[in-house]
């Protein structure tokens, strides 16, 4: 599958981006007025290899949640029984991202890749047992029932302190599950998908994951998380540092490098990733652990990239390092760290309205307004 969806995956289409920019000059508005919206726009048309691009409506969020074993270095001072705790909230409706899922129409959709624990008995929404019976339904994209999927690879990762997070056929395992769910979404009507995730610990991987792709320093790529105090943010540093001393990822082998400092979440949005580029169909990313993914997903397929699009600037330092490295600019930036999907579903809008204006704009001729 991961060949397959690799193999599907095109660079952007030349004639579909000029046509755009184009069209943007003909548009009942000064040229370049728009400003990055413009440019937003034509990378869509190119995406989907059409001018005006779809409407990224209706919007899917999904968010894949994992555990890790190197939460037991003490990483993070919340208690790794958190994160099933936050999937009843996000099927209860509770958490941020379903206010603002809610907000902009968009459905959310939760896969447990790799919890620890066993989810609360009362957890909410629709379980769907594994990805096989999964299949277009209206169900799938309705924004009043957040829903669940359960595509466990196994119960959180090894602690990448100590070996290897996962086994190249785990690491696998969790991106096909992404490029599944891509699938399945895509297939049920999405036009654009959102990244979320939820996972005590998860940053430190990202950390790992962005300086391995990136050559940063882990003094660079790490952050405070959760909001870790001096000592523990020190040694979290040192965490990240010694784990990639002693596996010495290769860039060049995204998978190795998922399996031995990533986390279960981190692949299957890499999976995620690459299917919706082999769909030609958007992905609004959201923070550091969705940045940390896509350079997971970039050292796969390069043109992946056309596909996706930054959401928001985390203030996780690794997530500026990463969009730099992916050469990708953020919509916005109001200093964000929550995760969840929370900082795409708020750009969400500014994607809706970069393509809408090439759908819905009069241009001169026709609006019968003069041209300087």
């Amino acid at each position: 599958m991961l060949e397959t969806t690799i193999a599907a995956i095109r660079p952007p289409d030349e004639s579909a981006m000029a046509a755009a920019r184009e069209l943007h000059g003909r548009l009942t508005k000064p040229a370049g007025s728009l400003g990055a919206l413009e440019e937003l726009s034509v990378r869509l048309a190119g995406l989907a290899g059409a001018c005006p691009p779809p409407l990224p409506e209706p919007a899917a969020v999904a968010i894949f949640a994992g555990d890790h074993g190197v939460h037991a270095q003490g990483v993070s001072p919340w208690p790794q029984e958190v994160t099933g705790q936050m999937i009843g909230n996000f099927l209860a409706g509770g958490a941020v991202v379903n206010a603002f899922a809610r907000q902009a129409g968009a459905s959310v959709t939760v896969v447990d890749v790799g919890v620890a624990h066993p989810l609360p008995s009362d957890a909410a929404g629709p379980d769907r047992a594994g990805l096989d019976a999964a299949g277009p339904d209206s169900a799938v994209l309705d924004p009043a029932v957040p829903r669940l999927v359960v595509a466990s690879v196994r119960r959180g990762t090894r602690d990448l302190a100590v070996t290897a997070a996962l086994t190249r056929d785990e690491a696998l395992a969790a991106v096909q599950t992404g490029i599944r769910i891509a699938d399945e979404l895509i297939d049920a009507g999405a036009r654009i998908l959102l990244t979320g995730d939820m996972g005590i610990g998860n940053t430190t991987p990202a950390a790992a994951l962005i300086a391995a792709f990136t050559g940063a320093d882990p003094l660079d790529a790490t952050g405070r998380g959760t909001g870790v105090d001096d000592p523990t943010f020190a040694h979290k540093v040192a965490v990240v540092r010694a784990a990639l001393a002693r596996h010495t990822p290769d860039p060049a082998d995204p998978l190795g490098v998922l399996a031995a400092v990533g986390g279960l979440e981190h692949a299957a949005l890499a999976g995620l990733i690459l299917g919706a580029a082999a769909r030609r169909t958007p992905v609004l990313l959201d923070g550091v652990i969705a940045v940390s993914a896509a350079l997971a997903a970039a050292a796969f397929a390069p043109d992946a990239v056309g596909a996706m699009v930054a959401g928001h600037r985390s203030a996780e330092p690794g997530a500026t390092v990463a969009l730099r490295h992916l050469g990708l600019d953020p919509l916005i930036d109001l200093g964000l760290r929550l995760g969840e999907g929370t900082g795409a579903l708020l750009a969400l809008p500014v994607v809706t309205g970069a393509v809408r204006v090439l759908h819905e704009v009069a241009t001169f001729d026709s609006a019968g307004v003069a041209e300087k």
